[in-house]
């Protein structure tokens, strides 16, 4: 139904808002004024069964949003924090965040749909012309603010009360921790798990491609390989924080090469395993040169020496791979023989 198929006397007033004027161009203004377009109604102008569809569907709107914060509230206090679901295609996520992001993000759409509908089917949707006005307010208005607020500071008496000052500078202080206390919802505070890993005396060093506990046999010279700490697996709930901590690389020298005194002490027959993080900003190290025994971060270029010690010969980084002491045990698997003696990953040393 169009607004040519209702009568006249059945349309809604209409405003003179300059609709379809159009200005003649003349010599001193050569630029014809088009003026607006002539005004179009909606269904729910002219039916107030559609005006009344669009009313029961903003309505739904907010409250759908309504029940979705509910949804928020409940999820936050009975899903537990450590369950984990898995949502196709994605993967697995924690339970809890998975819950509070749809939750809250179908309850702001929803108000925001519902808003966007009420004023595009509802709201008039007249175009008005208007003029500019000045933005700045005049001057004996601006004269007048001003010595009401003195007059207001000095019937105050807030230079002279002073204990009305103190206890109210006080409350608006303290306010801000109600919202700081809601920061211990981020996690338990780090303490000393920074210097520490999932290595420790024993730990077979397991390839991260086959899943496998390696043998010397299985590092040939000249070789690059991954390992992780046995006992890790990636369906682990903290998978992803203890391997960003515990990556290792696994490279094999000849032993007459290796020119760091404690690095060939910490070798097994010329393999050495060093972290896998970079000490510039924690990007996994994963570009090696075999002629020059160098690993490249592929981030920012930082270069370390794994023939003396993995020092530092180019880039950012602030301090050189931390290394991990290893050996073999009775059956001939590699393992590790305690953890990284110096936290790994970047700028700690800065944090203390």
């Amino acid at each position: 139904m169009s607004s040519q198929d209702i009568p006249e006397e059945n349309l809604p007033a209409e405003q003179d808002h300059a609709h379809g004027a159009v200005k003649v161009a003349d010599e001193e203004n050569p630029f014809a004024d088009p003026g607006l377009p002539p005004h179009e109604h909606r269904i729910q102008d002219i039916d107030e069964r559609a005006a009344k569809r669009s009313e029961r569907t903003v309505a739904l709107l907010f409250t759908v949003s309504m029940l979705a914060t509910i949804g928020f509230i409940a999820s936050y206090v009975t899903v537990p924090d450590d369950k984990s679901i898995f949502v196709f295609p994605i993967g697995h996520l924690s339970a809890m965040n998975f819950a509070l992001g749809l939750t809250l993000g179908v309850a702001l759409f929803s108000i925001g749909a519902g808003a966007v509908h009420w004023a595009r089917t509802l709201m008039s949707d007249v175009e008005i012309a208007d003029e500019r006005h000045p933005i700045e307010a005049p001057a004996e208005v601006r004269e007048k603010v001003i010595a009401d607020f003195k007059q207001g500071a000095k019937e105050s008496a807030i230079g002279r009360r002073k204990l009305i000052r103190n206890t109210m500078l006080g409350a608006v202080a303290l306010v801000p921790l109600s919202g700081v206390m809601l920061l211990r919802d981020l996690g338990p505070l780090p303490g000393t798990s920074l210097r520490h890993t999932a290595w420790s005396k024993g730990k077979l060093l397991v390839n991260m491609n086959t899943n496998e506990p390696l043998r010397p046999e299985d590092v040939a010279v000249g070789s690059l390989t991954f390992a992780k700490p046995e006992g890790l697996e990636e369906h682990d709930e903290n998978f992803q924080t203890e391997i960003a901590k515990a990556a290792l690389m696994i490279v094999r020298l000849q032993p007459e090469n290796i020119k760091d005194k404690r690095e060939l002490e910490w070798s097994h027959e010329g393999i050495v395993a060093y972290s896998k993080i970079c000490t510039h900003v924690g990007c996994p190290i994963s570009l090696y040169e075999q002629q020059t025994h160098h690993v490249l971060c592929p981030c920012h270029q930082s270069t370390f020496d794994l023939s003396d010690g993995a020092r530092v010969i180019f880039g950012p980084a602030g301090h050189a791979l931390p290394q991990l002491r290893i050996g073999v045990n009775d059956e001939g698997y590699l393992e590790a023989l305690g953890d990284f003696e110096e936290p790994v990953g970047p700028a700690f040393w800065e944090r203390g």
